[in-house]
């Protein structure tokens, strides 16, 4: 698999760590920056891997910043990204089993090392479930198609 890392100056040291970790599983990761802990703006590094993302088949993403909550819903802005903020092992496994998630977001300043590297063990090993599942994730992705949420 391929992966796209980005991170803003909040996300920098675990951006590191979490490459590493990917790399150590077979994967190749690409990193998109910064290389820095000066002051950048999240939504410049969701865009950039949201983009590599739809732009390459079979890969993911991964965003890291301060809490994860930018990254999140500066990536969920673009049409075909499912970015999940995750905090923990069971919301990392239910973003892929359930919602097919191809960005996973981190937050630097909530999550230690060892969380981080659970979080990580259980987005790798889990697939998505299709089945039941699958109509909601075409749902989800024509909400980006209308441009509002209809109910």
């Amino acid at each position: 698999m391929k992966y796209f890392i980005g991170a803003d100056h909040a996300g920098i040291d675990i951006k590191a760590y979490v490459k590493e970790l990917f790399e150590a599983k077979g994967h190749e990761v690409i990193d998109l920056g910064p290389n820095s802990k000066d002051r950048v703006d999240y939504p410049d590094f969701a865009a950039l891997v949201c983009k590599n993302v739809l732009e390459n088949d079979n890969s993911k993403g991964i965003l890291i910043c301060g809490s994860g909550i930018g990254m999140s819903m500066a990536a969920n802005k673009f049409d075909g990204i499912r970015a999940a903020l995750c905090h923990n092992e069971y919301s990392a496994k239910m973003a892929r089993e359930h919602n097919d998630a191809n960005i996973i977001c981190l937050g630097e300043r909530v999550s230690g090392y060892g969380m981080i590297e659970a979080i990580v063990d259980a987005w790798d090993k889990a697939s998505f479930e299709g089945g039941r599942h699958t109509q909601r994730v075409e749902k989800i992705n024509a909400l980006g198609k209308i441009g509002s949420c209809r109910a």
